[in-house]
């Protein structure tokens, strides 16, 4: 137990580092890690080495759960059965002096058998298992503590069994739908999966998920003006296991389709641009997902044109919900809604490093064999455009056109199969420590002896002392009489 005992508060240090640093794979911030590069450095290399961006999937953490769940099975198991025994076991012989115990009684009775026979009565009628042997009646009641205590040794164990289960055979993932778009659960189309040891990635629920509308609400006016009051996702799926259907996906409201569920975790605006190359063809068109970077929803994001001719191109832009000047002359978002959007562009030509099979994120560009566009006067090339509007790139390079806009919506996909045990084991932990805490588990003994007297006898097996009227009840039940003082003194003597 001592070796469990330090097992579990070494894994609480080792957690320690998941809640001050970024972590890999969280939905609700993915760019946390990336963002603490870039502000330190030449920390962040080191700390990558020793995986404290990944704390719960890193080997040292698993090696110290492996150690806990080892000692933790060492310990319970032989607990548990020794819990069962003393649960099944009848109420033991009282000790030879009764009068050591914590609560005493002795005295007279008319008809020391018929005492017995009373004893036994009022004992099973107050809920105590009794055991009659010659001259004696041995009584036991709170039992049920150490069931409490079966219980929670037990469940303890299998609430660790079922959270290790959920990591090696579960998966989360992150996906990113603009509204109109289809997800379909496989490794390919998510943007970030990060399946456990154990996961069929081959075997994943065949699904499809369909954003069809995403609606936000912002305070409108007042000291909170700006901040979210409501927001959900409308979407329809086709499934397997749950056929078809619509659902409304709300904040603490996933969507769980036969154990696969969906949280809303973000969300943002995806301009519609259409590229035009220099032939005039149409290079790319639809809408570009740009990332919130401010409580305003002030968005970046890029638009790249691998295909244009007569060069490859990107765009890089900046996207205002609601456009208004700052108090420098550059444009800011005053509020998240999108009552004046406005998307501003910058143009690179260039090598776009797609062809050399390097993997890289669709929401930032790699600069290094990128040229920066530049407008007659030199000067890098830069426009704003609100929705319709069309602008002509520089040196015969094409155009691009704001087309509308549409929203998108951060979906965390998530997969525990342990979760149903876990949480069963959750609550049996939590019902048998209030058990074994709330329930006092005591003995009574009652003795006929040699000279006529009956000894009555009470001892807490717990913290808490037996109900001091307890035996005083019993004694009259019996109908037990004092001793006379002097007799006491005599016996004592």
């Amino acid at each position: 137990m001592r070796t469990a005992v330090v097992l579990l508060v070494l894994l609480a240090l080792t957690a320690v580092p998941g809640s001050l640093l970024p972590q890999r794979g969280v939905s609700s911030d993915p760019s946390a890690v990336a963002n603490y590069y870039r502000a330190h450095p030449d920390l962040a290399p080191w700390l990558d080495r020793l995986s404290l961006f990944n704390v719960y999937s890193a080997p040292w953490f698993a090696a110290v759960y492996v150690l806990l769940l080892v000692s933790m099975t060492g310990c319970v198991i032989p607990r548990s059965a020794q819990l069962w025994r003393d649960y099944r076991a009848e109420p033991p012989a009282g000790p030879r002096r009764l009068s050591r115990e914590q609560q005493h009684r002795r005295g007279f009775v008319d008809d020391p058998d018929a005492t017995l026979d009373a004893a036994v009565r009022h004992l099973r009628d107050h809920r105590f298992r009794v055991v009659r042997v010659d001259g004696e009646v041995r009584a036991e009641k709170g039992r049920l503590r150490e069931l409490g205590n079966l219980a929670f040794h037990i469940s303890l164990l299998v609430l660790l069994f079922g959270v290790a289960g959920g990591k090696l055979l579960g998966y989360e993932g992150r996906v990113a739908l603009v509204e109109g778009t289809t997800f379909a659960n496989v490794s390919s189309s998510y943007d970030a999966l990060t399946p456990g040891p154990w996961t069929d990635l081959d075997g994943l629920e065949p699904l499809e998920l369909t954003l069809d509308d995403f609606t936000a609400k912002f305070e409108t006016e007042g000291a909170r003006f700006g901040e979210p009051r409501d927001f959900e996702a409308a979407v329809s799926y086709s499934s397997e296991a749950a056929g078809d259907g619509s659902f409304t996906i709300r904040p603490n409201r996933p969507l769980d389709i036969d154990g696969t569920k969906f949280f809303l975790t973000g969300h943002g605006y995806a301009p519609e641009l259409t590229v035009r190359d220099g032939n005039g063809d149409v290079a790319a068109s639809g809408p570009a997902i740009f990332l919130p970077v401010d409580q305003a929803f002030t968005s970046d994001g890029v638009v790249k044109v691998p295909d244009a001719r007569p060069t490859s191109l990107a765009l890089q832009g900046l996207f205002l919900p609601t456009g208004v000047d700052g108090p420098d002359g550059m444009a800011v978002s005053a509020y998240p809604g999108a009552a004046n959007p406005v998307v501003q562009l910058s143009a690179y030509t260039g090598d776009l490093g797609l062809d050399d099979g390097t993997p890289q994120s669709v929401y930032s560009l790699d600069f290094s064999d990128l040229e920066r566009v530049l407008g007659p006067d030199d000067k890098p090339w830069r426009v704003s455009l609100l929705p319709g509007e069309t602008v002509q790139l520089p040196n015969g390079l094409g155009s691009v056109t704001f087309d509308g806009l549409s929203r998108f919506a951060n979906f965390q996909v998530a997969r525990d199969p342990g979760k149903e045990i876990s949480l069963v084991a959750a609550i049996l932990l939590m019902l048998g420590l209030t058990t074994s805490l709330a329930v006092p588990r005591r003995r009574v003994w009652v003795r006929r002896g040699t000279d006529g007297t009956v000894e009555l006898a009470g001892r807490s097996l717990s913290r808490r002392p037996a109900p001091p009227d307890e035996l005083d009840d019993l004694a009259a039940a019996i109908g037990l009489k004092p001793l006379h003082a002097e007799q006491r003194r005599m016996e004592s003597q």
